[in-house]
């Protein structure tokens, strides 16, 4: 599949919003903290006609480089991994040393595809989403293959 990837500017902060919405609600919830996307940095891919193809968020604090959010519309197609691959360069060009994420105990796939990638398991944060239902009451109490959400699942690779 040939796709390209662009940063977001401000131009695509309202799409940005619009993906996120998707998932229930304007913000995401990180190790107990509000994180709006569409007001940080990002990559989307597009196809050779424009269509959006994926997306992919992160805040850098200091130095370390947070994904927030990584979303390929088309699986098995290299679009998450170039997202990640780009994401990971720019921080690396800006200082940081530790790209990070979070992902939820039932995300089978997410485990798997941040794996794959070289990203190591950093910790496992037992029953986290009690704390984050409490900013974001839409999170449910199940969640993929029907499996309990309950964990914040943290990957990091070092850069």
């Amino acid at each position: 599949m040939t796709f390209h990837v662009y940063p977001v500017t401000d131009a695509e902060r309202p799409w940005v919003l619009q993906v996120v919405r998707g998932w229930g609600a304007d913000f995401i919830v990180t190790r107990g903290r509000k994180v709006c996307p569409n007001e940080i940095d990002g990559y989307y891919a597009t196809d050779p006609f424009g269509r959006k193809l994926g997306l992919v968020t992160f805040e850098i604090i200091g130095n370390q480089c947070e994904v927030v959010t990584l979303d390929a519309f088309e699986k098995y197609s290299g679009i998450g991994t170039a997202l990640i691959e780009r994401a990971s360069r720019d921080a690396g060009e800006k200082g940081c040393r530790r790209l990070w994420l979070i992902t939820t105990n039932d995300n089978l796939d997410a485990i798997r595809f941040y794996q794959r990638r070289g990203f190591t398991l950093a910790a496992v944060h037992v029953n986290a989403l009690e704390e984050s239902r409490r900013l974001k009451p839409s999170i449910p109490e199940v969640g993929l293959h029907g499996i309990p959400l309950r964990d914040e699942i943290e990957f990091e690779m070092m850069l």
